[in-house]
């Protein structure tokens, strides 16, 4: 163990309490994975009910309607305290237009007046000033119907205002005086209308009682109150380190001889050095195709820029303006006419948005990139001649418009089919401003696609940020392995290298896929000094590695490691260096990076000199990153996670780190979070999405005290991770990764590395496996979807899944929920032949996924069912729909239909015990057939008095040659079948508890004996019925290897039975008496055991056989799959029917 390599200075140094420790080893220590044999354990999905409750309907009022706002249910009376009230008053007689503002002023004022009338007396009659005695007034004069419907209550309305419903062609009448009207008085004292009395006198005494919440809070679903809540655990670590301070980096110097744009450093080499070569790109024979110089480049891009402004379109109306977004469909062996097209567009000033071709009109995604396309208004699409003519094409020769996409002008960008610029046309070039540069494309978590815009000033000081931090130089070779569209491949690869003048040779992914040696030949060849790769390619080099003596790897001065923020990248790197080390490879060249498309380069380790100065690497238990504490473990452990660091910040940046969810407060120097970046030189925003865009590049970090630590806004990059001692920086996952099971966090790529690390390591088809998490019971749950090899048997497929369960819940300590493998090259790609993770999430949803073997294990991971629900007390007065609701109960209850209701007749009450109904079904039905066996060669059935016959000779077995005794326990190894069942009904006859047990796998006994040796034992089974093939298997010379064959208890085979009838049958003295055990071997090697009293198998069978009376199934074959209930219902099924 060594300290951290010291960094630049920083606002505050970060001294964590615990520190981290840090290894120089060079080779990670491989995981040990302890394998134990599991029993599959298939269990079928329970899908989530909603419960449907029967939606409340108000008593419409005769007059007035209320604002859903304002509506309660109703318990005796349907009124309402706040209903609405309206301004103003109305004089004069009233006409058709008039009638309803009066009628409104009116209600106000009986609505207002009405709750202090109550104790009014009987002289309000002689022209009192009551509100109750003009509206009763008024409302015996006004002839007012309503044919209008009950209101919908679904419906949520946000008006507020009263409105009064009116027959069409109705008019309002002049209310009479007071005195000529016809009144009766109330018990309250309130002269009223005898025709409204009753309505009015129920709107009084509503408005008595106590306002109730609105109806929408009736509705609000309590399952999450019924769901057990996971109690935290009270030995969880904390961070116990200060607050940490944000480190800065290294201020970004100023070199004069910096062009002030990119358009204006292509302009100076295209002019001083116009032979120099710019890009060299390779066939699939990986020899050089063709070498695009800085003087072709300059004028094509010039050439390029002209015909997009001035040929398409018309003078007067230009299809594309300065400032206008454009897309760029180029395919990944073509960079040369792509930076000639990326270039031209800077030149015209026009925005690209650099995309992946598309291959078919259903590719994975290419609905939201079509979404991105429409969103920034591209109605022109620039490609190379060979790219156009692979595009998919409709049967008259036009390229088709692709599901979601805009319409698009195809624009070849060939200098063929180019017209030359006007000796007189020039670019206008300026300097760097505030203006895009380009658009560079996401894909979310979700799978939808934003658009992060990049200034030009932003590009311009990122290439001068990278040019610093790398030590580029003039006519330097750098060797691309990357997507030269986006991200370090960008970058790298055709920015920064033209500021600097290099040499870039791009290396197609086709010859990666052919040669994974080629990235190193051209590095020799060349003499390349930096080189841009990924993990991926380092493995695959390694795998391709045959003692090649040319090998020599002294000229790199740097090895870009692209995903070095990937937490397993680490032992790629160890790997590579432990090969090529000593083919000339320093351990100072390898410089992992990390970056994000909304944060660009975030960190990078710079190349140092000092070869004695090992790299940064922490040893953290992954128990704590879990919880996102920080705790350094030995590398013995099996549950560590080795990080290697990402280098320092990068220059002319603050970085820090805050907590990922809530409020963006700092994190604590033992303690994991988001890392956030404060530089001129990220992207500004999510393009049209200014929501967004505010949640993640306008972040202002908070301290403890509240208050920010910075004026400046931060950016949030996606990445999870820590800044340790020196500066050092940390990255241990990603957001989009992030999986949140019980409170705890778990990252996507942790569990790929542990799955891929399973023995055979080769079982997964070309390492292509997605995990993703998926909403159950409220809580995330893991589910892993891997491409298995096509000579792979179902054996080996539920073995890898065993041990793969095992190895992720020793690790990780967390369950699977569901593991599922589908034929090779069935999932979705993206582009460059990934998995496409959102659109395989997508058809696990949608149960479209078709895999051809599935092991769910819900129990081991949902551990919050909900609870039982209780019997409420009884409804009260209030309406039975919504009277309970309005108390905040559940009121929805189901249950099923009583058993002693099933059949009236006293015979089907006669018989209690299973064995005493298969008596009674020989007698009446011996002929009607139970099972019927099917397979490939014969087929077999079974009918009650078979089944009654074969019961009796085996319980005369197991009485005589077995010496049992009621109540003795009895393992039956057969395979699903007629003799499982006959052997059961003979252990109820013969009065033994049956236990059924899945046989050994004859082709792989070492593994599945043991599991039938253990549920013998722990059941403490005083004998072993079986037939005679699996007993001999049980004695053979591989099971005497797997297990002690003389510890087995007695063992009967049943293919040759007696011929004698039992003297009696076993007849259960007590209705609690065991009837059978059923054992349940869980994927870690634990037999759960489950107790099966009489009753219960009595009440099985009647549960099941009422099911098929209510369907109509009088003559259904139970399917015999794994020991199901069908050899207990199929009894009853006929009986009743």
């Amino acid at each position: 163990m060594s300290p951290l390599r010291s960094g630049p200075a920083c606002v505050g140094a970060n001294r964590s309490k615990l520190g981290v420790t840090l290894t120089c080893k060079a080779e990670c220590s491989c995981l040990k994975y302890v394998h134990t044999e599991a029993v599959q354990a298939a269990l079928a999905k329970h899908k989530e009910r909603k419960m449907a409750v029967p939606m409340p309907s108000k008593r419409r009022s005769l007059v007035v309607q209320t604002s859903m706002d304002a509506y309660t249910p109703p318990d005796t009376s349907s009124g309402s305290e706040d209903e609405g009230s309206v301004q103003g008053d109305s004089q004069g007689t009233p006409t058709s237009s008039q009638g309803s503002i009066n009628m409104e002023h009116w209600i106000s004022q009986a609505i207002h007046g009405s709750t202090t009338s109550t104790t009014s007396s009987s002289s309000t009659q002689s022209g009192g000033s009551g509100a109750a005695h003009r509206l009763a007034d008024v409302m015996a004069q006004t002839h007012i119907e309503n044919h209008s419907a009950p209101p919908d209550v679904t419906t949520y309305t946000s008006e507020h205002s009263i409105q009064v419903e009116r027959p069409q062609g109705s008019t309002a009448r002049v209310a009479p005086k007071y005195g000529n009207a016809e009144l009766m008085e109330t018990g309250d004292g309130v002269p009223v209308s005898s025709r409204v009395s009753a309505k009015i006198q129920q709107l009084v005494n509503t408005l008595k009682r106590p306002k109730r919440p609105p109806l929408r809070e009736f509705f609000v679903d309590d399952f999450e109150e019924l769901l057990e809540v996971q109690q935290p655990d009270p030995n969880q670590p904390k961070p116990e380190g200060a607050q940490m301070l944000a480190m800065r980096g290294e201020q970004l110097g100023v070199v004069t001889n910096w062009p002030p744009s990119l358009e204006a450093a292509l302009q100076r080499w295209g002019t001083i050095s116009p032979k120099a070569p710019c890009l060299t790109t390779m066939d699939t024979n990986g020899k050089p195709l063709y070498i695009l110089t800085y003087g072709k480049l300059w004028t094509r891009s010039m050439k390029v820029a002209y015909n997009i402004l001035h040929k398409l379109g018309t003078k007067q109306e230009p299809m594309v303006r300065p400032g206008d977004r454009v897309t760029l469909v180029f395919p990944n062996n073509d960079p040369a006419a792509f930076m000639v097209a990326f270039y031209g567009c800077l030149l015209a000033e026009v925005v690209p948005v650099p995309i992946e071709v598309p291959l078919t009109r259903k590719d994975a995604g290419s609905q939201q990139i079509g979404f991105l396309l429409g969103s920034c208004g591209v109605t022109v699409a620039l490609t190379s001649d060979a790219c156009h003519k692979g595009l998919p094409k409709s049967p008259t020769g036009e390229i088709p418009q692709f599901k979601g996409w805009p319409k698009l002008l195809w624009f070849v960008t060939e200098s063929k089919h180019l017209s030359k610029p006007p000796r007189d046309w020039f670019p206008h070039i300026k300097d760097a401003n505030n203006d895009t540069a380009y658009i560079e494309y996401k894909t979310c978590k979700d799978g939808s696609v934003l658009g992060v815009t990049v200034t030009r000033i932003a590009l311009l000081t990122h290439c001068q940020a990278l040019t610093q931090a790398c030590g580029y130089t003039e006519a330097e070779t750098i060797v691309n392995v990357l997507d030269f569209k986006k991200d370090v491949g960008l970058w790298h690869g055709i920015l920064t290298s033209v500021m600097n003048m290099m040499h870039v040779i791009s290396i197609p992914y086709s010859l990666m896929k052919v040669n994974p040696l080629s990235w190193i030949q051209k590095v020799c060849q060349y003499k390349a000094k930096v080189a841009c790769v990924k993990s991926r390619d380092m493995h695959w080099a390694l795998v391709a590695h045959r003692d090649q003596r040319d090998i020599n790897l002294s000229s790199l001065r740097m090895l870009i490691v692209a995903d070095g923020a990937n937490p397993w990248s680490i032992s790629s790197c160890d790997a590579f260096l432990n090969v090529f080390q000593s083919k000339g490879l320093r351990q100072e060249v390898i410089c992992p990076c990390a970056s994000s498309p909304e944060a660009l380069t975030v960190a990078i380790r710079r190349p140092t000199d000092d070869s004695n100065q090992p790299p940064g690497r922490g040893v953290l238990s992954m128990h704590g990153l879990t919880y996102g504490v920080i705790r350094v473990d030995s590398e013995e452990k099996l549950s560590v996670l080795t990080v290697q660091d990402v280098g320092l910040v990068m220059p002319g940046a603050i970085m820090c780190s805050v907590k990922p969810d809530g409020i963006p407060q700092l994190c604590k120097t033992d303690e994991i979070g988001e890392l956030c970046v404060c530089a001129i030189a990220t992207g500004t925003s999510y393009y049209g999405l200014s929501g967004m865009t505010k949640n993640t590049f306008e972040v202002f970090p908070m301290t403890s005290s509240g208050g920010p630590i910075t004026e400046y806004p931060f950016i949030r990059t996606g990445l999870l991770g820590f800044i340790g001692p020196g500066g050092l920086v940390f990255v241990i996952g990603k957001m989009d990764g992030l999986m949140v099971v019980s409170g705890r966090r778990h990252n996507a790529d942790d569990i790929v590395a542990t799955a891929l690390a399973v023995e055979p390591m080769k079982f997964v088809y070309r390492g292509r496996i997605a995990v993703f998490s998926v909403s159950v019971l409220h809580d995330e749950r893991i589910v892993i979807v891997a491409e298995q090899r096509p000579d792979s048997t179902e054996e080996d497929s539920f073995q890898w899944m065993s041990r793969v369960l095992q190895a992720i819940d020793s690790i990780h300590q967390v369950g699977v929920y569901c593991l599922a493998l589908v034929p090779a090259n069935t999932l979705p790609k993206t582009p460059l032949g990934g998995i496409h993770l959102s659109e395989t999430k997508q058809l696990f949803l949608e149960g479209s996924l078709h895999p051809c073997n599935v092991l769910m294990c819900p129990h081991t991971c949902v551990t919050n069912l909900p609870k039982p629900r209780q019997k409420q007390p009884e409804i009260g007065p209030a309406s039975v729909m919504v009277g309970n609701l309005v108390s905040g109960k559940r009121i929805a209850q189901a249950s099923g239909r009583d058993l002693g209701q099933i059949e009236d007749n006293d015979q089907a009450r006669k018989f209690l015990f299973l064995s005493e109904v298969l008596q009674w079904r020989a007698q009446t039905t011996p002929d009607h057939v139970l099972y019927t066996l099917l397979n490939c060669r014969v087929t077999n059935s079974l009918t009650c008095v078979q089944l009654h016959k074969r019961a009796e000779k085996i319980a005369v077995m197991l009485m005589e040659r077995g010496h049992l005794q009621d109540g003795d326990h009895v393992a039956l190894v057969y395979p699903p079948g007629i003799d499982l069942i006959a052997a059961f009904y003979g252990c109820l006859y013969a009065g033994c508890v049956p236990i059924t047990v899945r046989p050994p796998h004859p082709q792989n006994i070492a593994t599945t004996l043991p599991t039938v040796k253990m549920i013998v034992e722990v059941s403490r089974s005083a004998c072993l019925m079986t037939t005679q093939l699996i007993c001999k298997l049980l004695r053979s010379r591989e099971a005497a290897a797997a297990v002690d064959v003389r510890t087995w208890p007695p063992v009967l085979d049943t293919d040759d039975l007696p011929k004698k009838r039992p003297a009696q049958i076993y007849k259960p003295s007590n209705p609690e008496t065991l009837a059978y055990l059923d054992f349940s071997v869980s994927t870690t090697g634990i037999a759960h055991l489950l107790f099966a009293p009489v009753t219960q198998l009595l009440a099985i069978g009647f549960q099941y056989s009422f099911l098929h009376v209510i369907k109509g199934t009088a003559n259904v074959s139970g399917i015999l799959t794994w020991y199901n209930t069908s050899v207990i219902s199929k009894v009853f099924r006929n009986r009743f029917v």
